[in-house]
């Protein structure tokens, strides 16, 4: 039996996690999981799984800051963990901030077992010289772009390229249904801190659209019950309660099937809602701090990753000084009340969506894995 360390911080990467530790049983045998994930690591990894996504899935330097004290413990913890049981690999998946250090900090300390790293963390968007460091402490990088494998080859690390897990997932949900005429579908995150950051401007944007455009209709949707709990205190602090009713719970992907338009947070989400063909905008937020910051060490011009794989601007980023309500209604207009506009947006995103594999990304992944593992 092969017993295996994975960590996960965010809950993108805890439904990466889980879907590679269930092909791995599927697919491979017996294989232990412990480690640091979500609800859904846990469901398939049981109680050896300690659930922290909630709490560490945070973005911006100042608000990682904030919680240094909780990272450092919790990296002590991983790190005792992994070193009193010397497991036969450790998968880091994303979440490079807190996964770096940790590969880093076991190589230090002398740990020998494998080093794999999922769900490829985008250095090449913020710190190409990360690879050379990359390459010296992982064994192994699977990554779901398939232009990062030519990136981390190049420095020696063995790479492979299992595709894109959103292609499977999107085969599973999708729904013939035709979408909703004028219907607004908000996307704030699916972290308390973008939520409260993005969705009161979302409603005064809505606001605005349903001046120019009376039947215009809207839906927000939340990941979970504890992010509704969030929208519906910010409803209540405003002069919108009508908004009340548009707060939906765990429907992301139906949303993003029924609605003409949206406005997604940058993420996940909107390569999501490109899978599922929606004319949206990306929008964004961060506090100053972590902004100058991040324009000072990020590399690319865009932070789609649509655009990014594009290679141009294909989704609108409204971010920063862009994200405001005057802005966002006069471009979500612009797509609700042009039909040629929202087909070619459409067309752009199946043609990018194209450049993310055929399917069996976890499956692939974990092959991949358990060859490292014999190696």
């Amino acid at each position: 039996m092969k017993n295996i360390f994975i960590i996960a911080g965010e809950i993108s990467g805890d439904t990466h996690g889980a879907g590679l530790m269930r092909s791995m049983l599927d697919f491979h045998g017996e294989v232990k999981f412990f480690g640091f994930g979500g609800p859904a690591m846990r469901h398939v990894g049981g109680e050896s799984i300690l659930e922290w996504t909630e709490e560490a899935g945070v973005v911006g330097l100042w608000e990682v800051l904030k919680k240094y004290g909780y990272f450092r413990e919790k990296m002590d913890q991983a790190m005792e963990a992994i070193m009193d049981s010397r497991p036969d690999a450790v998968i880091l998946i994303d979440y490079p901030g807190f996964n770096l250090r940790l590969a880093k900090s076991l190589r230090v300390a002398g740990y020998a077992g494998k080093i794999i790293y999922y769900i490829s963390p985008q250095v090449w968007a913020w710190k190409k010289g990360r690879v050379k460091t990359m390459a010296k402490l992982l064994d192994l990088m699977i990554c779901i772009f398939p232009f990062e494998k030519a990136l981390y080859e190049k420095s020696g690390l063995r790479t492979e390229f299992a595709g894109h897990p959103m292609v499977d997932r999107v085969q599973t949900l999708r729904k013939a249904w035709p979408r909703e005429e004028g219907l607004v579908g908000f996307f704030p995150g699916s972290r308390s801190t973008e939520v409260r950051k993005l969705f009161p401007v979302m409603m005064e944007t809505a606001k605005l659209i349903k001046q120019q455009m009376p039947n215009a209709r809207f839906a927000v949707s939340a990941a979970n019950e504890r992010l509704a709990a969030d929208m519906r205190e910010l409803i209540a602090a405003s002069d919108m309660p009508e908004a009340r009713s548009w707060v939906e719970v765990g429907s992301v992907y139906d949303l993003m099937q029924r609605a003409q338009v949206g406005l997604v947070a940058s993420g996940t989400a909107t390569l999501e809602a490109a899978c599922f063909g929606l004319p949206y905008l990306l929008v964004y937020k961060v506090n100053t701090l972590t902004y100058v910051v991040g324009k000072a060490v990020v590399r690319i011009k865009f932070i789609g990753m649509v655009n990014v794989l594009a290679g141009r601007q294909v989704v609108k980023e409204m971010v920063q000084g862009a994200f405001k309500p005057e802005k966002l209604s006069r471009e979500t207009l612009h797509l609700l009340q042009n039909k040629e506009a929202r087909e070619t947006l459409k067309t752009e995103l199946a043609e990018v969506v194209a450049q993310l594999g055929e399917g069996g990304a976890y499956r692939r992944a974990a092959d991949a894995v358990m060859s490292e593992l014999k190696s």
